[in-house]
């Protein structure tokens, strides 16, 4: 028998080889996460008046340049993003769509999108990326994981794209709107992922419009599935995402005005 020294010694360089690739590719896969999506120039100030945004049940808030947001660890999402949406923000610039990556400003760090991987929901995104399409940055920023909640793939593609189509109609029309939406985060979701990233039931979304002493405000509930009911069909008082969500909404403002808007369902200064 001729005792052939070369040949396995390829075998072992061969074995070592596919060892370190399998590695590689494991610490790729699990650890790697690509540079900020955020404007190294940006000075990353709210843009948004302080009494339309909410308080914050985590005490994580999270300011990007192009939208704010409240990240609840305990359920691996925002319990609330917040921006606000302008006409010219409206363009149909062509973007490549990035990645979904780690948000480098959650301090406990925001879910990985893997969670996602196989469970049979969308990465819905909270603030779409179609209304930040007037900057590269601004697009990108919005594939943070931090901005996503997991969704049923024909709520996101239906109805939620609706409610989000209409906020754009608002927007052109009314020359400016602030939005702030998220998932109602209650206890028993059920969770996907390693991570256990919560799937809210409800998601809700507050528009509003105006002057701090005349605002405009519409409020709307839905569960996660898809519908072909009207969008009125999901008005509900603000006081009532408030009761779901453990939320104070537009905190800044005045009691006895806070108090008025949030307790009725008035559509009158809204084109539907």
């Amino acid at each position: 028998m001729v005792y052939r020294k070369g040949s396995n010694r390829n075998k072992t360089l061969y074995t070592v080889l596919l060892i370190i690739c399998i590695v590689g590719f494991w610490l790729f896969e699990n650890f790697y996460t690509p540079d900020s999506y955020s404007d190294p120039q940006s000075n990353n100030g709210s843009t948004v008046a302080d009494y339309l945004l909410p308080g914050s049940t985590s005490g994580q808030l999270v300011v990007h340049e192009h939208f704010m947001l409240s990240y609840n660890e305990s359920y691996e999402q925002a319990e609330w993003v917040g921006y606000s949406l302008k006409k010219e923000h409206m363009t149909y610039d062509d973007r490549k769509r990035p990645y979904f990556i780690e948000d480098p400003k959650v301090k406990t760090k925001s879910a990985d999108w893997r969670n996602y991987r196989g469970s049979g929901y969308d990465r819905g995104h909270l603030c779409p990326a179609g209304d930040r399409r007037f900057s590269e940055y601004a697009y990108n920023e919005t594939f943070y994981t931090s901005n996503i909640s997991p969704q049923d793939r024909d709520f996101n593609a239906g109805l939620w794209n609706r409610l989000e189509m209409q906020v754009r109609r608002w927007a052109k029309r009314y020359n400016e709107v602030f939005v702030v939406t998220g998932g109602v985060l209650e206890q028993g979701l059920e969770e996907i992922g390693e991570e256990d990233v919560a799937v809210p039931r409800h998601f809700y979304k507050i528009v509003a419009k105006g002057s701090k002493a005349n605002l405009q405000v519409v409020g709307f509930l839905m569960e996660g599935k898809e519908s072909a009911k009207p969008l009125k069909t999901f008005l509900v008082p603000v006081d009532k995402i408030e009761e779901l969500t453990g939320l104070d909404f537009f905190q800044g403002l005045p009691d006895a005005l806070e108090n008025s808007i949030e307790a009725k369902v008035s559509t009158s200064a809204w084109d539907f």
